[in-house]
């Protein structure tokens, strides 16, 4: 597997950054390969921008930082705004479509769902967007095993929230499953 930049952003509050722990952990824990996981976010911690990038790869990562992402996560149209710039072409975006209005780029592939909405009409508890978009992100790219974001999250939120986590998780499996990719507007053709 090549090196492979993923960056997740949003809002504090939205669960950016764990979204990035657990998915560098079920690569490097659970599938075995390479990952770095680095994060920020703003000084107002909930609500204040966050972004979490993982790099994923079968060699060493001697370069930690995420230059280009060839995936990324855009929970906020701040964040698409933010940190969307620098996808390299062609990259995979995923949008949460209720809190993305605009996609500045139309070079891109992306998949759009509306992850706050369905966590909350869905499974009662907006906080599991987040599980609901890694769940779409890993029916989309394989980037990481099922079993292993499966333990992953077993491993690292609290433990009476697992079973929610779990259901979020599995919940963002069937929907990516079923959720197109639009291609870049530029490959278009009649």
């Amino acid at each position: 597997m090549k090196r492979t930049e993923i960056r997740i952003a949003g809002f504090g509050g939205q669960g950016v950054v764990l979204a990035g722990v657990l998915l560098g952990t079920a690569a490097a824990v659970s599938d075995g390969r390479r990952a770095v996981q680095t994060q920020s976010y703003g000084a107002a911690a909930r609500g204040g921008g966050a972004r979490s990038e993982v790099v994923i790869s079968d060699d060493p990562v001697i370069y930690p930082r995420v230059t280009h992402p060839d995936i990324m996560v855009a929970m906020s149209e701040e964040a698409m705004k933010k940190y969307g710039a620098d996808m390299r072409p062609g990259a995979l975006l995923f949008i949460d479509s209720d809190l993305v209005k605009s996609v500045p780029r139309d070079d891109v592939r992306r998949v759009g769902l509306p992850v706050s909405n369905l966590a909350t009409q869905e499974l009662g508890r907006t906080i599991v967007a987040n599980m609901v978009m890694l769940g779409v992100v890993v029916a989309k790219t394989g980037i990481v095993s099922i079993s292993g974001m499966e333990a992953a999250i077993r491993e690292n939120v609290p433990p009476k929230t697992i079973d929610l986590n779990l259901k979020a998780f599995r919940k963002g499996l069937e929907l990516g499953g079923k959720a197109p990719i639009e291609e870049p507007a530029h490959h278009a053709t009649a």
